[in-house]
């Protein structure tokens, strides 16, 4: 269901579309369903409170925003629960940052309300990376704990790795770099790589693991990553030599046998 109040309604539909759009979430929630509502997005929500609260008369807080801004977001976002007997309702808000200021008001207003933030960089969709998911600044308070068992147990390296991507690719357009360097560079574009994915074409939780596991190890090293496939993993072992193929396979093969079992 969407519920929309434009940008040419009146402040105060804008002000009353969210708490709209919650009590239609809370009703399938009391029915026992598991619903999804989406806000987007708050920093609109905050101007039209703002505003509303200005032809008021109320004194003007921080950043022209009234001093309980804060108090209609948590009391909006925390009627969101997973209740005992019914169902539940989850709340994904989305906020517009301005130039990237992640600790604009209204956005550290929101992110201290709720479990984390993902944020978009707009240079990198520029870049061609989908989902453009800045490493540095996305957080989870919930952490790994939400994630699948065998998924936790793969990626541990991943976002140290792509931290590290991040800072050398700063300095490496500035001057020369060394061997180890280039070995971080060349694997951070692999790793990104391995991350993209085509517009509503997921992959599934075996499929991710299993490339993701590949490309953690450097098993992409050697070789021209474009867009990976289930059927192209069974090439990833080539450029690896002697024994430490054979232990790769098997610890594949074994991984692969346990992920397609509980996808």
């Amino acid at each position: 269901m969407v519920l929309t109040a434009a940008s040419g309604s009146p402040a105060v539909l804008q002000y009353i579309a969210p708490y709209s759009g919650c009590t239609i979430g809370e009703y399938y929630r009391d029915l026992g369903s598991h619903s999804l509502i989406i806000y987007d997005d708050l920093s609109k929500h905050a101007m039209a409170y703002r505003q509303l609260s200005l032809l008021l008369r109320r004194p003007p807080g921080r950043e022209a925003y009234p001093g309980d801004v804060f108090f209609i977001h948590s009391r909006l976002l925390e009627r969101a629960a997973n209740t005992r007997f019914f169902g539940s309702l989850t709340a994904f808000p989305i906020i517009e940052t301005f130039t990237g200021d992640v600790s604009a008001y209204i956005a550290t207003n929101v992110i201290s309300i709720t479990d984390g933030q993902i944020f978009l960089d707009a240079d990198l969709f520029f870049r061609g990376i989908h989902p453009s998911v800045n490493i540095g600044l996305s957080v989870s308070r919930v952490g790994s704990a939400a994630q699948h068992k065998i998924t936790k147990q793969i990626t541990g390296r991943l976002k140290l790795q792509l931290a590290q991507f991040r800072e050398v690719e700063i300095f490496a357009r500035v001057g020369a770099v060394d061997k180890s360097t280039i070995l971080i560079l060349e694997r951070g574009d692999r790793l990104i790589k391995v991350l993209e994915q085509t517009k509503n074409n997921p992959y599934r939780l075996a499929q991710a693991c299993l490339i993701l596991y590949a490309g953690i190890n450097d098993f992409f090293m050697n070789t021209q990553l474009s867009r990976v496939k289930k059927v192209e993993v069974l090439m990833l072992f080539k450029p690896i030599k002697g024994l430490r193929a054979i232990f790769a396979v098997i610890d594949f093969i074994f991984l692969g046998y346990q992920l397609y079992n509980k996808d």
